[in-house]
């Protein structure tokens, strides 16, 4: 698996390396609906772990080689 975050990381609205998976409306978009990497609210502030993101980024991977083809 590769990291494209920082495993040990934290990450807050705003870092821009969030910007990689999506902007702020499209995180409280995913936060609302209940998809999206993992989060915490701390009080009003929503942080994000770098495991956790990259945990997200895998399950949502793609692998052309073994997608079907009708």
């Amino acid at each position: 698996m590769a990291e494209i975050f920082e495993q040990d990381r934290n990450y807050v609205l705003g870092d821009a390396e969030l910007e990689i998976i999506g902007d702020r409306q499209k995180l409280a978009q995913w936060r609302h609906k209940g998809l999206g990497p993992a989060y915490y609210r701390l009080g009003r502030k929503i942080v994000y772990r770098g495991a956790d993101l990259n945990a997200w980024a895998e399950a949502n991977r793609v692998d052309t080689q073994n997608e079907r083809r009708d």
